[in-house]
């Protein structure tokens, strides 16, 4: 089974080495660059991913990437996260269910503090029960289903909730028990629990049916003319 690994980044120098060594060897990578002002396509390259340039906006870039990846089963993986040892084999096993169409692993997050592993429960709680998959548990897919679901339509926010949730109107989509490794930078400088409180508000403002776009206007600050660099305003 080949799988190609698809990571967008915007400024990610300091966390893409990491992401692709997690990879290791066996695995087609493209790393979709949405304009970055730093080192991070020198490194990606120099590590042996193919670099592609695009314009910004997570969903549009993974988007992008999954249009030049070869593999049968794509894996889209975030710039701060990394996949546990032995990942390809977990991926190849839970595909091995010919009715799974895709799936992605639990989360743990990179940090000591006790209230981390409070969120992490919560996450994976809400990602098995609930349903709501987030793009930093490396969602992986067939090939043919994803094309099939209509991508992560080049949205800006919410794009892996609104993949999944097409996902499971062709087939099954699992939550694995092994968990992947993800940055903790989303919630640094900032009070935890606002910062918890405000992604549950976006999720259900989003099920209100309010756009993905105006979520990421309002909460993101972001101006349509694309200005504004800072990489929390990306994630």
């Amino acid at each position: 089974m080949r799988l190609s690994v698809v990571i967008p980044t915007l400024n990610e120098e300091e966390q893409i080495a990491g992401a692709i060594q997690s990879i290791g060897q066996g695995s087609e990578i493209i790393v979709v660059d949405g304009g970055s002002r730093d080192a991070t396509r020198d490194i990606a390259s120099s590590l042996g991913a193919r670099v592609k340039l695009s314009k910004r906006g997570r969903g549009l870039q993974m988007d992008a990437g999954a249009l030049k990846a070869s593999g049968e089963v794509l894996l889209f993986l975030h710039a701060d996260t990394r996949l546990p040892k032995g990942w390809l084999g977990i991926v190849e096993s839970a595909l091995s269910d010919e009715g799974v169409v895709g799936g992605a692993f639990s989360l743990k997050i990179d940090s000591q503090r006790y209230i981390f592993r409070i969120i992490e429960r919560m996450a994976n709680i809400r990602s098995r029960f609930l349903g709501f998959i987030y793009g930093d548990q490396a969602i992986f897919v067939r090939r043919e289903a994803f094309f099939e679901s209509g991508c992560f339509k080049s949205l800006p926010l919410m794009e892996d909730i609104e993949c999944v949730k097409s996902l499971r109107a062709i087939g099954k989509v699992v939550i694995l028990d092994e968990p992947v490794l993800t940055s903790y930078r989303r919630w640094e400088g900032k009070p935890v629990i606002v910062t918890t409180f405000r992604n549950w508000i976006i999720l259900v403002q989003y099920l209100l049916g309010v756009s993905p776009e105006r979520l990421y206007l309002r909460y993101y600050k972001k101006q349509a003319s694309g200005e504004h660099d800072d990489i929390q305003e990306y994630r």
